[in-house]
């Protein structure tokens, strides 16, 4: 099967499938209240999705992923895992597509490239544009697949859903179903554009007192025009004519308000938090103390939801007992009082060794960094009775 990059029948040949360019939902061809949406990939070009799901992809893909073969024993994370595609952009060129497709369709595809020989999960998933791949009921009722036209065999296909409703082998697709709000709010910004293209109306208004008819009409335009159009000169207009400026406020000419109301919505799509975090006017009165709290709010109620799903999905290939998770604390970023004081307190109640310290800190480790403290907790208060 020559479609898919990473088969092991065709494994480093090139698929030959050129997918069509994300429609560029122009004037042309049906009008700026015309949006298509058959494509999930052009929701992006409202900004307040594009927004979302970048952050999502973004920290996905930066955050450090933590291997622990056994609880509370981390690893560096095994080869294969390092480049879950094998095609040599790696684990966060991997969750960034992963992210991509989870929250734009619902679904993330994959097919199997490579197995353990032990266990038989997959150990090479190569992801699957989403609008390539069509599942279908066989005969006796079990799901079979295709990819780009082509059927592939029920147990080499990978797929996880989100959203997921009773009787339905997929899930559901944010955008298909949001697709009223997103229109909505491209639609505006694509109105918005065009006013200051084209014009929305007449710039201004040449009237006379007298009656003229159309001939006439044209006339007094054409020599009005010839005389204001590239000239700095002043016009000089003969009795009972009149010349009346139209003007409109920009915010009516950009539709802010509706660009505002429909970029909160589109936000609320992907879960909480993310219209807050982005400062849409939602209506509450929710404010941030510090940059922690900000941070704190961010992981969890936006992103954490979708880090958990990446982290199960790739636990799921391990031997049971082995799991990956995120280093959150990458994250949540304090000043230097703050997070040394926090350093210590674990230190002084073993909860982490110096040398778990150091990593935090990006400074190499010490020889006698693995061992915990003998230090104990002061007369049993946790921070060793310091503030």
């Amino acid at each position: 099967m020559s479609f898919l990059l990473g088969r092991r029948e065709r494994r480093g040949r090139p698929s030959p499938f050129v997918e069509p360019p994300i429609p560029p939902n122009s004037a042309q061809g049906g009008g700026y209240a015309r949006v298509d949406l058959s494509r999930a990939e052009s929701s992006l070009q409202k900004i307040a999705v594009w927004a979302c799901v970048s952050l999502v992809a973004t920290i996905a893909e930066t955050m450090p992923l933590q291997y622990f073969p056994r609880p509370r024993e981390v690893a560096p994370l095994p080869s294969w895992l390092a480049d879950p595609a094998g095609d040599g952009h790696g684990l966060p060129d991997w969750t960034s597509q992963y992210v991509y497709s989870a929250m734009l369709r619902g679904n993330v595809y994959g097919v199997t490239a490579d197995r353990n020989r032990t266990r038989g999960t997959p150990t090479q998933i190569v992801l699957q544009h989403p609008d390539l791949v069509r599942p279908w009921l066989d005969r006796d009722g079990n799901v079979a697949w295709r990819v780009n036209g082509e059927e592939v065999p029920a147990g080499d296909m990978w797929h996880r859903r989100f959203h997921p409703v009773p009787g339905r082998v997929l899930g559901l697709s944010p955008i298909e179903l949001q697709a009223l709000t997103i229109g909505t709010g491209i639609s505006a910004m694509r109105f918005g554009a065009q006013w200051f293209q084209d014009g929305g109306h007449p710039s201004a208004i040449l009237s006379s007192e007298q009656s003229l008819d159309q001939k006439q009409a044209n006339t007094a335009k054409q020599r009005f025009m010839a005389a204001v159009f590239g000239r700095r000169e002043p016009v000089v207009l003969g009795s009972g004519w009149k010349y009346t400026s139209i003007q409109i406020a920009p915010n009516e000419s950009q539709f802010l308000e509706t660009n505002g109301y429909t970029s909160a919505e589109c936000c609320r799509i992907f879960g909480p938090g993310f219209a807050e975090i982005f400062g849409y006017e939602t209506g509450g009165s929710l404010t941030y103390s510090n940059v922690e709290q900000r941070s704190l709010d961010l992981l969890t109620y936006a992103v954490d939801p979708w880090l958990v799903r990446v982290e199960r999905a790739l636990t799921g290939l391990l031997p049971p007992g082995e799991t990956v998770k995120f280093n959150r604390g990458a994250l949540v970023r304090t000043d230097l009082l703050t997070r040394y004081r926090a350093h210590a307190i674990a230190l002084r109640n073993q909860f982490s060794v110096i040398n778990e310290v150091r990593e935090l800190e990006d400074k190499e480790p010490v020889p006698w960094g693995d061992e915990p403290s003998k230090d104990a907790p002061a007369n049993g208060d946790p921070s060793g009775g310091q503030g």
